[in-house]
Order: C-alpha cells, then sequence, then structure tokens
C-alpha cells in the first residue's frame, strides 16, 4: 500500500475504510472457494487435440468455439485459427461453432490433430440467449429481445457499461453524459413509464439485481464497473420477456453477463492499454473586449462605464471560456488471465483508469478487480458460478458554477489581481476591498479554489449453484446468493482565502463532509426442468423464489468553516431506510414441432413500501411465436432463410420511488424543524416537529403492454431484420399531485392517480453485403418511433384541468417552463408565444393574446413541443480485411426540443449593468434581440435540437504474433478511434442532446481521440 500510496499519491479521505467493502467480499469467497476445493474431483487423463478452422475459401477463421459435446469444456481460435485442447478422451466429440457458419462436429479418435472447415449458415436463430433466470433458443423467444456481444461493442474511450451499446438497439434511447468524467448515461427503454417514480431500467449483473438509486458521488449504479469486463449486454424490452422479473420490470431489464472461464481453456494474458485526448468543440458565443466595451460606453451610465478601468487596462481581454477549459488526457489499462485447472475455469482482471475532464481541476479514478470460477464437480451435475466484482472509484468534481460565471464575467478584466488575496485571483470587489457577494466570482479561482472529493468503494458478488437432480431426468435446481456492498466518503472543501466563502477577517472558507453506504442482499431460489418430448416437441418449466433486501445509511453533519471548527450550518437529521420485496415467480416454454412456441409467465410480488393490504402485486405475461418459414409451404423458398412472428402480452410493477421517505411513503412521517428555526419558551429552544402528508393506500403503479413483431432473413442470413410494434398503458401513476392547502397537512401527496401511453414501432435492419476472400462488411440500422401521452392525472375528470407544472429554470423566483398535461406527452414546454415583427426578430414582451382579454398573463402560456424525441436512429458499420479492420456508429434523434435557458438568462441588456458595483457579460445573441429584459417564458428560447452524431469512428491492425511459436505465441493489435467527431444539427447550444429539455451552462461533451494496444498471450 506504501508503493501505491507513492505512486498515486495519499488518497483525500477514508481509504481505508473503503477497502474495508472489498475485504468482506473476499472473506465470504474466500471461505467458499476452500469450501469448493476440498470437494473438487479429479478427471482422468486424455489426450491433447490441436488443429486449425478455416473457412470455405481457405481463411482462417479466429474467435470459433471449440468445445466437448456434453460438457462446458472448451476454447478458442487464436487470430491464426488455431486451437489446442488438452485432456481429451477418445470417443469425445467437439463441437466447432461462429457466428454465421454451420457448427459442425469431430469424433476424437487416434489422431492428435484435427482440421476442420466451417460453411456458411442461416440459422442464427440457434443462437442461445440469455433471458431472466436462464437462457433459450433465439429461435423459442417469444418475447423482444435485444442482444449484444463483446465484439460488438462500441470502441474507444469507454467509461460506463451502457456507453458500449448506444446506438446499437432499436428502442433503447442512451443519453451520453455531460463532459463531467465517469459521469453515467440516462437510459430509457420504448419510453418512460412514469412520472414520480423512477424511469430507468432494472440491471441484472451476473445474477444480482443492483439498486438503481445511486449513492453519493457516483453519477449512476453502471459507473463502478469496468466495461472491459463484460461479455454481453441483454436488454428485454417488453413485458412478455421481463415480466419474470415484475416488479422492477416495468422500465425493461438490462442483463449483463461478465467474460468467464471455459473448462480446458489454455492458460491466456491478456494486457490493452488506451490513451486518449479529449477537446471541446464548440464554445457558446460571448461577447468578446471589444463588443463589451462598445456595448457598456453604449447602455451604461457614467459609473458603469467607469467600471470598464477597475483593474484592467484598455488592451485587456479575456476569453473566460479558453481559461477554464483544457486538452484532457485519461489512460485506460486492463489486464486479465483466463484459464482452467482441470475442472476449474478462472479469468481475474485488474483495471485501472484515470480520466480527466476538459473542465480544469475534473478528475476520475476508478481501481478495479473481478474474479470469476466455474468449478464442475460430480461429473458435472454440479455446476457452481462465482463471481466477484471490487473497484474503488475517486472523484473530484470541478465547480460546474465556473461554466456559467464564463460567460458572465467581465472580458476586460483580467485573469489574475497581481497579488495575494483570495489566491491571486482578479475578484469584483465592495469599497472596503473584500469580494461583492452580488457579483459573479471569478471562474479560473471557482475551479482552483475548491477541492470537491469523494471516494467510493463498491463490491458485487455472487455464488450460484446449478444442480442436476440424480431423480428427474432434466430437472435442475438452481441457488444464487449474492450482494451489491457500497460506502461512500467526501470532503468539499474552500479555503478561508476564496472569494466565494470570503469573511472579513479570515473565518471563511467552508469545510463539508459527506458519507453514505448501500448494502443490498439477494436470495433466489429456482427449479428448471426441461425436456425434449420428441424431436420436434419440448417443454423448458421453470418456478422459483426471490428475496431481496436494500439498506441506505446516510449520516449528516454539519457545514463548517475552512478552521473546521464554526459552524456554518448544523447538520440535518441522518436517516437509515430500507425496504424488501419478496416474491414467487413460474415460466412456462412450450415448443410444438419446432415451429409454435408459447411461453407464460407469471410473478406474484411484495415489496415493503406499501401497506399490509396493498403491497402484493400478480403479474403475468403470454408470448406467442410461429416460425413460418418450417412450414412445409415455405420449404422451397430458398431466397428465404427464416421468418417469425411474435406476439406478447404483459403486466409489470412499478414501486421504485424516489426521495428521502420513499421507503416509508404509506406511514405518518415528522419533519424536524431547522436549527435556525426554534421556538423560544423563556431561555429554552425547542425545534418542532411537523406532520407530513402520507397516503396509507398507496399501491403498485402497474404497467400492461403489448407487443406484435415479424423477424425475416433472406440469402443465407446476408439480410434480415425485425420490425416491433408495441403499446405499453401505465396506470395508478405513482405521481405527487396539487392538493387542497390544509389538505392532509401539505398542499402535495405522493399518491395513486392517473395514466400515461407509449406507443411505437421498431425497425432494425442488419445486412452483410460483402462476405468473400477474407473480406467481410456488417451494416445494421435502427430506427424507433415512440409517441408518449398522459392520459389521465386525476382520479374523477376535470374539465380544463391545467396540470402540473415542472421543470425549473434558472432565472426569476419559481419558474418552471414544462407542464404535465392530459392530452400532452410528459415534460411538454409551457410557454407564451412570440410575435415576431417583419425581419423575423422577437418583439421584446410582446405575445399572442390567446384568450383576448387584453393582457398577458399565465392564462396566455401554451402546450408547445417537448423534450423527448418522437425518432431515434442508429447506424454502424463493420469492416474487416484481413487483419484490418473498421467501424463507425451514427447515432440521431428527431422531434426532441431543448429549453435554452443559458441564452435566456444571459441575453438580455439588463444582465450587463446594474447598480451593484460590477459588470456582466452575456451572449452575443442580445446583439439580435435587443432585449432589455429577460423573456424566460418566450418560445423563441425553445429549440428543435433533432441532430445527427457521428459517435464513433474506430480502425484496427492486428499485427499478428510478435514472438513465440506454438501455443505461447504473443499477439499485438492496434487501435485507432474517434468519439463524438461532429453533430449536424439546429440548436444553438453548446450540445443538443439534454436529458430533461433544459439547458443551463450545460458542461459540453468533448471529442475524444484514443489510441490503444491489445496484446494478448
Amino acid at each position: 500500500m506504501k508503493a501505491f500510496y507513492k505512486t498515486f499519491g495519499p488518497p483525500a479521505v477514508g481509504w481505508q475504510a473503503r477497502l474495508s467493502v472489498l475485504r468482506t467480499g473476499l472473506g465470504v469467497f474466500g471461505f467458499v472457494l476452500a469450501l469448493l476445493f476440498s470437494v473438487q474431483t479429479a478427471f482422468g487423463q486424455g489426450a491433447t487435440i490441436s488443429g486449425t478452422v478455416k473457412e470455405a475459401d481457405g481463411t482462417t477463421l479466429p474467435g470459433v468455439t471449440v468445445q466437448v459435446k456434453g460438457s462446458t469444456r472448451g476454447t478458442n481460435t487464436d487470430i491464426d485459427g488455431r486451437y489446442q485442447l488438452t485432456n481429451v478422451q477418445p470417443g469425445a466429440t467437439l463441437v466447432f461453432s461462429f457466428i454465421g457458419k454451420t457448427p459442425q462436429e469431430a469424433v476424437v479418435g487416434n489422431q492428435s490433430v484435427i482440421d476442420v472447415t466451417l460453411a456458411d449458415d442461416s440459422k442464427s436463430l440457434q443462437e442461445v440467449v440469455v433471458v431472466g433466470y436462464g437462457t433459450q433458443r433465439r429461435k423459442d423467444l417469444t418475447g423482444s429481445i435485444a442482444s449484444i456481444s463483446a465484439d460488438e461493442f462500441q470502441k474507444g474511450n469507454i467509461v460506463n457499461p451502457e456507453q458500449l451499446v448506444a446506438g446499437k438497439l432499436a428502442g433503447v434511447q442512451i443519453t451520453p453524459p455531460s463532459g463531467q468524467p465517469g459521469g453515467g448515461s440516462t437510459i430509457r427503454i420504448r419510453g418512460g413509464s412514469s412520472l414520480n417514480a423512477s424511469n430507468d431500467p432494472l440491471v441484472v449483473i451476473d445474477g444480482v439485481p443492483l439498486d438503481n438509486r445511486e449513492i453519493t458521488g457516483a453519477s449512476n449504479a453502471l459507473s463502478l464497473i469496468n466495461p472491459n469486463d463484460i461479455e454481453t449486454f441483454t436488454v428485454l424490452k417488453d413485458a412478455s420477456a421481463a415480466a419474470i422479473y415484475g416488479s422492477r420490470a416495468a422500465n425493461g431489464v438490462i442483463l449483463i453477463t461478465t467474460k468467464k472461464g471455459r473448462t480446458g481453456d489454455q492458460t491466456r494474458i491478456s494486457f490493452s492499454t488506451l490513451g486518449s485526448v479529449s477537446v471541446n468543440g464548440k464554445q457558446l458565443s460571448t461577447l468578446n473586449a471589444t463588443q463589451f466595451r462598445e456595448l457598456i460606453n453604449r447602455i451604461g451610465n457614467e459609473d458603469q462605464k467607469a467600471l470598464l478601468n477597475v483593474g484592467t487596462t484598455p488592451e485587456t481581454s479575456t476569453n473566460w471560456q479558453d481559461q477554464i477549459f483544457r486538452p484532457a488526457f485519461s489512460t485506460d489499462n486492463n489486464l486479465s488471465i483466463t484459464g482452467s485447472t482441470k475442472s476449474m475455469p478462472y479469468r481475474a482482471s485488474v483495471g485501472y483508469i484515470s480520466q480527466n475532464g476538459t473542465l480544469k481541476t475534473s478528475n476520475f479514478q476508478r481501481v478495479s478487480g473481478s474474479l470469476g470460477l466455474s468449478p464442475r464437480f460430480f461429473n458435472n451435475t454440479l455446476r457452481v458460478d462465482i463471481n466477484l466484482k471490487g473497484s474503488i472509484i475517486n472523484n473530484r468534481f470541478a465547480d460546474v458554477g465556473a461554466i456559467g460565471a464564463a460567460v458572465a464575467f467581465d472580458p476586460t478584466k483580467p485573469v489574475y489581481s497581481g497579488n495575494e488575496n483570495f489566491g491571486g485571483f482578479y475578484e469584483w470587489l465592495t469599497p472596503t476591498g473584500i469580494p461583492n457577494p452580488q457579483a459573479t466570482r471569478n471562474p479560473l479561482g471557482m475551479l482552483y479554489n475548491r477541492d470537491d472529493r469523494t471516494e467510493i468503494a463498491r463490491s458485487i458478488g455472487n455464488v450460484q449453484f446449478d444442480y442436476q437432480l440424480p431423480f428427474v431426468q432434466g430437472l435442475r435446481a438452481n441457488l444464487n446468493l449474492g450482494y451489491d456492498i457500497s460506502k461512500s466518503e467526501g470532503l468539499n472543501f474552500t479555503p478561508a482565502y476564496a472569494g466565494a466563502q470570503f469573511v472579513q477577517g479570515g473565518n471563511g472558507g467552508q469545510s463539508q463532509k459527506s458519507t453514505g453506504s448501500r448494502n443490498n442482499k439477494t436470495l433466489e431460489f429456482y427449479l428448471n426442468y426441461v425436456k425434449q418430448l420428441n424431436p420436434s416437441n419440448r417443454i423448458d418449466a421453470t418456478a422459483g423464489y426471490s428475496y431481496q433486501d436494500f439498506i441506505r445509511d446516510v449520516p449528516s453533519y454539519p457545514n463548517l468553516r475552512a478552521n473546521g471548527r464554526d459552524t456554518i450550518a448544523a447538520a440535518g437529521i441522518p436517516f437509515r431506510t430500507q425496504y424488501t420485496l419478496l416474491a414467487f415467480f413460474g415460466r412456462i416454454n412450450y415448443s410444438l414441432k419446432d415451429r409454435y412456441v408459447l411461453t407464460a409467465t407469471v410473478r406474484r410480488d411484495a415489496t415493503s413500501r406499501f401497506g399490509p393490504d396493498s403491497r402484493w402485486g400478480t403479474f403475468p405475461s403470454l408470448g406467442f411465436s410461429w416460425s413460418i418459414k418450417d412450414e412445409p409451404f415455405l420449404k422451397s423458398a430458398n431466397a428465404l432463410s427464416a421468418l417469425k412472428l411474435r406476439l406478447g402480452y404483459g403486466v409489470t410493477g412499478q414501486q421504485d420511488l424516489t426521495g428521502l421517505a420513499s421507503d416509508y411513503a404509506y406511514l405518518p412521517r415528522y419533519t424536524i424543524s431547522d436549527p435556525t428555526a426554534q421556538y423560544q419558551f423563556g431561555n429554552t429552544f425547542i425545534r418542532t416537529l411537523r406532520a407530513e402528508g402520507y397516503d396509507a393506500n398507496l399501491k403498485w403503479e402497474q404497467t400492461e403492454a403489448i407487443n406484435a413483431a415479424v423477424d425475416v432473413a433472406f440469402f443465407d442470413g446476408r439480410l434480415g431484420g425485425s420490425l416491433d410494434v408495441y403499446q405499453k398503458n401505465t396506470r395508478d401513476l405513482l405521481a405527487v399531485i396539487p392538493v387542497p392547502a390544509g389538505t392532509n397537512l401539505t398542499n402535495q401527496v405522493l399518491t395513486n392517480v392517473g395514466s400515461l401511453r407509449n406507443r411505437g414501432i421498431e425497425l432494425a435492419i442488419n445486412t452483410n453485403p460483402i462476405r468473400r476472400d477474407g473480406m467481410n462488411l456488417d451494416v445494421n440500422f435502427n430506427v424507433t418511433y415512440n409517441e408518449n401521452k398522459i392520459t389521465n392525472l386525476t382520479r374523477v375528470p376535470v374539465p380544463n384541468d391545467p396540470g402540473v407544472q415542472v421543470g425549473g429554470i434558472s432565472g426569476g423566483t419559481g419558474n418552471f417552463i414544462q407542464i404535465q398535461t392530459v392530452g400532452y406527452p410528459i415534460n411538454t414546454f409551457y410557454v407564451l408565444r412570440q410575435v415576431y415583427n417583419q425581419s423575423g426578430l422577437p418583439v421584446e414582451g410582446v405575445y399572442e393574446d390567446r384568450n383576448g382579454d387584453g393582457q398577458i398573463t399565465v392564462d396566455d402560456r401554451v402546450r408547445y413541443q417537448a423534450s423527448n424525441p418522437n425518432w431515434l436512429m442508429g447506424f454502424t458499420t463493420q469492416f474487416t480485411y484481413g487483419r484490418f479492420n473498421a467501424g463507425l456508429v451514427l447515432r440521431g434523434t428527431v422531434g426532441n426540443y431543448v429549453y435554452n435557458n443559458t441564452r435566456s438568462n444571459g441575453s438580455a441588456y439588463n444582465n450587463f449593468v446594474n447598480a451593484l458595483g460590477f459588470l456582466s457579460n452575456g451572449l452575443d445573441n442580445v446583439l439580435t434581440t435587443n432585449f432589455t429584459r429577460s423573456q424566460y417564458f418566450s418560445d423563441y428560447y425553445v429549440e428543435n435540437a433533432s441532430f445527427v452524431r457521428l459517435d464513433n469512428l474506430n480502425l484496427g491492425y492486428n499485427f499478428g504474433s510478435i514472438w513465440g511459436k506454438g501455443d505461447r505465441k504473443a499477439n499485438l493489435r492496434g487501435t485507432l478511434t474517434a468519439q463524438n467527431l461532429f453533430v449536424i444539427t439546429k440548436y444553438s447550444g453548446l450540445d443538443p442532446e439534454i436529458d430533461n429539455g433544459r439547458d443551463n451552462n450545460f458542461y459540453p461533451r468533448p471529442r475524444i481521440v484514443s489510441a490503444g494496444l491489445n496484446l494478448d498471450f
């Protein structure tokens, strides 16, 4: 550890406490490992089989799976198409399989070399897909499921797992993070299904369901997972596929499977290193120093004009955005070892990433490790999967307020004052020489005079036992024990001399500590029965029980001055919450004549978040598929490779509330008064308790969904696709609604009221136009149309119900720019219709009088556009020729609008001058509109944010073996990747992809160029 400190520097706070999380996980798994090794059985010795796998044209095939039939023992061919398997018994059958090729079998005799040639295959529907609590043949799927494997993931500087599949899945909207290092994306599957509950999908990693609520200091639940460890990313999109997860599946389910070793694998070591540089591609268009001086001299009074000469020279010109942003360098290094010892496949990995943000001082570091063991016992009747993942994250958060300050700070002032006051940074001062409390702070000073760090430790793990019961052929019992533990500790420190927290006399600054922890446990048990009734009829049934417990602990600390003694604000009330989920579930999948498949599931869920009379919910689903191509009347249609019809119906539940009281929303609660608001009785000061509003009858929010789809493929699978039509109706919305003042002790309450609808169409097209002579080109396109509409917001019909205003903005007091209204999409903008002059310019203060009463009031505001797109599009290509490969990813949306709060708050003359002793800059749009005052509610600021983005462009070259011989060769591969190369959009802000539709000093996403090397031996 001392060596680590010397290399990377000392931790900011609590590193030893963070390590305790990983020690806990390692202790548990150490015990399990000892138990497993104590009962591990030995297997007889066999022969070593090697060979080469080629295509029909003689080209060698890397990545072919070579497996001993009837077992999990296997390996993969190397870059030259070669493989080697040890301990293979005479008479064993080897199965050679590769995507797009016909599987081939070979029986082992006395030979030691088996070479194989694989032919093209159109039967990709035989592929096995991960589903809830097991796997299924793709041919047997009745629900809408999309799966992507590691070789199809996005490349480059990928920090979070969801970035791997952005733009690649129809119906899945992944809004990338801002430029904040390590920032997490927002994921929506077929639109949002709730107003006040979570819209995030359930994420399950190796059988462990995660708590979507992030811990303090983490951007999202997935930011602590190393993407390099992920093997497959599967999305369950419709209710017939996701209902097996019932209570947490209303927003879809993401199943993540990590990489593992295989029985019989030779030891393989892989090392990858990636270096990246990030730069901002765009700046906000503010007035430069010359324009600013001209404007102040035109609109300012004599006192304001005189401020132009304070602390500066006539030649001073500062671009504050240049000052706060930088080219940012990052590195990502990963090392893994994969292999097998007799019947113990294993994989271990470590990773280290350091990502600097383009906003100065921001940084994200993650040290991660994973261990996967998959021993087999008792002649392969008992399979054990052990997964342990751990990570330690160190986040330094830059003050993003510096972005707004860079727009507003006077460009005629210098960065530094020439003295040591306030850290040497220039500040607007009062006549007494202290920082003007009303003025914008020096943007660079805001960054360097603040140190906001958080350290997070997380460990996720599980042990899964899968046993073939001896008394019934095809009956397996599965027990899954999992945990997800995380702890965080942070310190936000501002020195006493900083302008932002300056107090005359030196007793300023700030020291604010924060901690938090989560402890989630999972126990699941199920039985699975599979029986091939005859060559064309098959039954697959599953029944089980699930228990999940979630504990969250958030202490509270006083906000202190920099000296650590004097109090700015007393500590709040610490809280510890807990909720539990119980469930019984079942699924049956019946395949008739290998053409007709019927799938039925049911899940009975209970949550402690609701009262005894409403905590249980039942969530069924039914799915049907028909492989039409396998009908006799289409057997002769040689051009048609596959044709399948899918129908699905299901109900899923929602109870994932947000907020501190979310775990006890049905119970009476009391809030203690602020320490500064106490009642005095004589010499005694008393803090009061205030009763909170509640609804004792809270119940499940339910989403009912239907899906109809067709899958088709032509020309041996070289042209294929799927078309899905869906509708989701959510009722009994968990929503915060206004109630009459004094009712239920509050003016608003969380209750079940209202409904909303999502309906749409998904189209995915996959083509393979070139596949010959060692050359291959895959081209894929997906497009989704989703229509979102609120269908009810009241318990009884209310004519002309105005709805609920949401979407707070910067500027004014208590202003909202969006509204939830029946008949309109979620987060529809609520604005005044701007009147324009003959030149097409907005006229200040002149709006359409919608009700004709001769005045402009809130009654004249209209519902205009919404923040969520109607159309999502993704386009990907992957080209390989010999050892060279190239690919790109394009993403786009149509129909999404953004309220440009940066422009509405910084494009009026009264923002530039004031009577408070300082000047402010703003956007040069003011020279176009000539607005004197901010027009916050004008639809002029609601802009079309449709876009097309070149998200990823990657090149790679495989140098092949660089040293060694035989099975001891080392192979080297080089990569070059560019991300976020360009965006085509009409939006005037920095980036059109704003999750909530309100752009206020957005931390811009940078352009990233990365170069990497991968070494395998």
